[in-house]
């Protein structure tokens, strides 16, 4: 349901070779004749402010409470599996195909650029034909000797799945902190390995967010602490090594549910900061890094509706907050005196500017700012505030900072990519305005940007705002309506979708298809007003904008009805469930992965992890105007007896985010209900969760198969 990862499923946004395509004569693929799974039905009554609705697939929820049905829900997505395979048989050479075409294009041995960091280099390389990477650091000098911190391809060993992350070391560089989760539910467990004798401390602090975050002292760290039932983050731990886990203290419990928790220290090394925030307001707690046993002061207590966050130099701190301010604004304070009566405004409020975060170093900070739908960045001197922008120099693109770990650096790190430049790392000198170019993503096999086409246009909705829509195809395409189109978009959550380079995509460039991102509302592409006019009460902008997208991309004839496709996942395949819902004649095929179709039942439920933190984006339907218009959208709700357009949804049996059971239930009802001989297919990975797998190349399968999906579909069979 959260919005955070949907970088990856953005990613998967389809593709494979062109010129073939007119070679190779179209020709139908024929479907399998046999029968889909029939799931069996049992009366569930749902009766809430006076309305009583029948679901007959709720005992699909059984899984992971080990009652009585939960065989039964096992043996149905096993039936539905066996189902997609045998309908996708006639595919699986294509499948091994694009496979193998996919993962030729990623460079086997590979190593990203060095961050450097108290006195080390740090970074991770990728060896050839193993599915992880090596945690590997330098002393001083990149021509230093290697040290291999972690080997996370031998630890994975004989785990399906297998995630490692938040990477600390003390500051004393001695000790190594980090998470490790083995089952796809975004559950870490925190291990501690010392990096002088290589052994891990018998240290184990299980059920948390991944997340330690070291004091001074260099034996002390703080976590976050999750629910087991729930899996929120609902208290911040101090753990001191050698002491007993169970005992640990906590320092935070935070008693609002719908607010997300974390710990982190600041870049200066000199605060352990609390953010606990939810959608509409936050606030934050600090010590003294180098007193871990001191208590947690507020910076300022939460107020009504008002987001911030802090960040602190040398001789004040700057707070980014929308107080008075819906685009946020810039404000500073003394760091004795953090109430907001002492916050003044230190770069005011735009409204035609959304800023979105600052990058902070010794004697500049770099703003994040975006304007038009575009990221910019502003950069400003500390010691006589002089400012100027860095240009970037194409229509559409997306930029972030990144590796910006040195506070003392007058070196700004960000990455760069484009729907036609792959991802680019460049380091910035702040004082001389030198750009280096670190790396550039190396498609293997070779790759020009000149065979490309890329195009940014505003699309009139029906209400008159005006919607981004970015396009990517390859040299040769026509617009006479009957080339293949894949409409991409996400629009939940103040997440921006921006234009990005996909190795994988070209899969999809080269066949004939051209790609579209539809930036619509309920993103912040657009500024916070984007963001708030496609959440709540005015959550059907989100779909009706998808859907005036796809119908401007027929009428300017980028493609026609019968060969427009849409794609979006987790709040995405929210998306897509209302959409067919809503104009199922305008899609030839969708592709939902992990969707979050099921909204007003989940909403409903506050033991489901999740819920309780996101009633301020979709509302609580306890509330009868919540109810009523949540019920109105909700794609599981609305299912009619009509035909609906060929489906493709995916999901994963340990989904922390989209339970599995939410698109079980809705690929149960369609079945029941639609008309014509559309295909709807179901597949379910019974060992990943949201984020899908975990290695190097096993995601590339998922993708294989998607396109093989649209591939047959349209009728291209290599």
């Amino acid at each position: 349901m959260n919005n955070k990862l949907l970088i990856a499923l953005a990613v998967f946004s389809l593709a494979a070779c062109n010129t073939q395509k007119k070679e190779t004569q179209k020709e139908m693929y024929h479907w399998p004749a046999v029968k889909p799974p029939v799931a069996e039905t049992k009366a569930h009554w749902r009766t809430i402010h006076g309305d009583s609705v029948l679901d007959n697939y709720y005992w699909m929820y059984d899984y992971f409470g080990k009652g009585p049905d939960s065989t039964k829900v096992v043996d149905y997505l096993k039936a539905e599996n066996a189902y997609l395979d045998t309908m996708m048989s006639g595919t699986k050479p294509l499948q091994e195909a694009l496979f193998t075409e996919m993962k030729g294009r990623i460079k086997e041995k590979d190593e990203n650029v060095p961050v450097f960091k108290n006195g080390y280099f740090y970074y991770y390389r990728t060896e050839e034909g193993k599915q992880y990477f090596k945690y590997c650091r330098k002393k001083g000098s990149l021509d230093a000797d290697e040290e291999i911190l972690l080997d996370v391809d031998k630890m994975a060993e004989g785990h399906p799945y297998y995630s490692v992350s938040g990477f600390e070391v003390s500051d004393d560089n001695k000790m190594l902190a980090f998470g490790v989760d083995e089952v796809s539910r975004r559950q870490y467990s925190i291990y501690v390995k010392n990096l002088e004798t290589g052994q891990l401390l018998p240290d184990v602090v299980k059920g948390t967010g991944g997340d330690a975050t070291w004091a001074g002292d260099n034996k002390t760290f703080f976590y976050s602490s999750n629910n087991p039932v729930t899996l929120l983050s609902e208290k911040i731990k101090r753990h001191t090594l050698g002491s007993d886990v169970a005992q640990d203290p906590t320092v935070y419990d935070e008693k609002d549910k719908t607010n997300y928790i974390a710990v982190g220290k600041s870049k200066n090394s000199k605060y352990i900061f609390i953010y606990s925030g939810g959608t509409l307001s936050s606030e934050q707690f600090f010590i003294d890094a180098s007193n871990p046993a001191a208590a947690f002061k507020p910076f300022q207590p939460r107020m009504k509706d008002v987001l911030y966050d802090v960040t602190p130099l040398a001789d004040r701190f700057l707070i980014r907050t929308n107080k008075d301010a819906k685009n946020f604004k810039l404000m500073e304070c003394p760091l004795d005196k953090t109430g907001v009566e002492n916050w003044k405004d230190y770069i005011p409020h735009r409204t035609d500017v959304l800023l979105q975060g600052v990058e902070e170093f010794k004697d500049f900070i770099v703003v994040n700012e975006r304007k038009n739908g575009l990221v910019q960045f502003r950069v400003r001197s500390l010691k006589d505030n002089s400012e100027y922008y860095i240009d970037f120099g194409e229509a559409a693109f997306a930029a972030g900072f990144t590796g910006n770990a040195e506070y003392n650096s007058p070196i700004l790190r960000y990455n760069y990519t484009s729907l036609t430049t792959p991802a680019s790392i460049y380091d910035y000198n702040l004082q001389t305005k030198a750009k280096k170019l670190m790396k550039q993503q190396e498609v293997v096999g070779g790759y020009n940007p000149q065979d490309y086409v890329s195009e940014r246009v505003m699309v009139t909705a029906k209400d008159g705002a005006q919607v981004p829509l970015s396009i990517v195809y390859k040299k040769g395409f026509k617009k006479d309506g009957t080339a293949p189109l894949l409409l991409y978009a996400y629009g939940s959550y103040g997440s921006s979708t921006d234009a990005g380079f996909s190795s994988t995509r070209l899969s999809l460039l080269n066949r004939g298809f051209a790609f579209a991102i539809a930036h619509i509302r309920g993103g912040q592409e657009l500024g916070r007003q984007w963001y708030e006019d496609g959440k709540m009460f005015k959550k059907k902008n989100t779909f009706t904008d998808f859907i005036d997208c796809g119908e401007y991309l027929v009428k300017e004839k980028y493609t026609g009805k019968d060969h427009l496709y849409a794609q979006g996942g987790s709040a995405g395949g929210l998306l897509m469930g209302a959409v067919v819902n809503m104009a199922p004649d305008l899609w030839h095929g969708v592709i939902a992965q992990v969707p979050f179709v099921d909204v007003v039942n989940t909403m409903l439920d506050e033991s489901i992890p999740l819920t309780t933190n996101e009633f301020d984006e979709w509302g609580n339907p306890k509330n009868k105007d919540a109810y009523d218009y949540i019920k109105s959208y909700s794609p599981y709700e609305n299912i009619e007896k009509k035909a609906y357009p060929n489906m493709l949804v995916t999901t994963g049996l340990h989904d922390s985010q989209v339970q599995y059971f939410e698109p079980a239930k809705w690929v149960a009802k369609l079945r029941a209900m639609k008309t014509g001989d559309q295909i709807l297919l179901l597949h379910t990975n019974m060992d990943f969760g949201h984020g899908g797998a975990s290695g190097r190349f096993d995601y590339l399968k998922d993708i294989a198969l998607s396109y093989a999906f649209l591939f047959a579909l349209e009728g291209i069979t290599k």
